[in-house]
């Protein structure tokens, strides 16, 4: 045990199969160290970390009523979940979200009359109440864009005849289109949210550098900075002076506010 392991909670990475991507999936990524395009420092504390490649996963499953066979199952640096390397019966190779209980050996499916099985991807007017689906559609065709990060899912609790309402992660119930697609199942990774980084390095590896409180700097710096002793700085806010806790941050008027029946805090929207 040394300092660096001795608070250190990993992942035993059990289910990954292989640590070496598919060469034909991967594109290169490179890093902006915060700056933006006039090379002006626009996000403090980003920097350094380990190169990294993107993988291309498949949000679309458009490919319809062909049947393709897991061949492993992956470590992805750019996000918290597992992926899944399946092949097609035409040979066709594409990564998609590995949700839990997804196997090697086993098969997954797109289709409109699909069986709602785990990593089966189908209309949600064709998913049973009940059901935990995952990579839900906004729009039909557009991919996946809701419920992709690790251990995430979200419920089919009802149906309309245009639309179905889903149970989010956050526990809102909101109305989604019923010619959607969405991925039966739970993400991955579940234990994601119990890791712990155990040592500084750790981070500096993904990128992240040290991060000053602003209670720590000086007024002139930071909105909370100054005071005599341990001051606590006054109300949580950035250090160009918006609040931090507390403040709503959605648009009023929102075009999809009329689908939203409930926030996640319980209160429900008004028609």
């Amino acid at each position: 045990m040394t300092a660096g392991t001795r608070w250190r909670i990993g992942n035993a990475y059990a289910e990954i199969t292989t640590n070496v991507p598919e060469k034909t999936l991967v594109e290169p990524k490179s890093k902006t160290g915060g700056r933006n395009a006039q090379g002006r420092r626009s996000m403090r504390c980003i920097g350094g970390g380990h190169k990294q490649k993107y993988r291309l996963v498949d949000f679309k499953r458009n490919k319809l009523d062909v049947g393709a066979t897991v061949l492993t199952i992956e470590y992805d640096p750019n996000r918290t979940a597992f992926i899944a390397l399946v092949q097609f019966a035409d040979g066709e190779k594409r990564y998609i979200l590995a949700p839990q209980g997804l196997q090697v050996g086993g098969t997954v499916i797109s289709g409109d009359n699909v069986a709602p099985e785990v990593g089966n991807a189908l209309k949600m007017k064709n998913i049973p109440l009940g059901t935990n689906v995952h990579n839900i559609e906004m729009q039909p065709g557009q991919g996946g864009k809701l419920v992709r990060s690790a251990g995430s899912s979200a419920q089919l609790t009802n149906k309309e005849p245009k639309y179905v309402v889903l149970k989010m992660p956050s526990g809102e119930l909101r109305k989604v289109l019923s010619e959607c697609y969405a991925t039966v199942g739970v993400v991955s990774n579940s234990d994601h949210n119990l890791q712990s980084m155990g040592k500084a390095g750790r981070n500096r590896w993904r990128g992240i550098r040290p991060r000053t409180r602003g209670v720590a700097m000086n007024p002139v710096d930071h909105p909370m900075g100054g005071g005599e002793g341990r001051a606590s700085g006054g109300h949580p806010r950035s250090r160009t002076g918006k609040y931090a806790k507390g403040e709503k941050t959605r648009t009023k008027g929102k075009s999809s506010d009329k689908l939203i029946i409930q926030r996640s805090n319980g209160k429900k929207l008004a028609k």
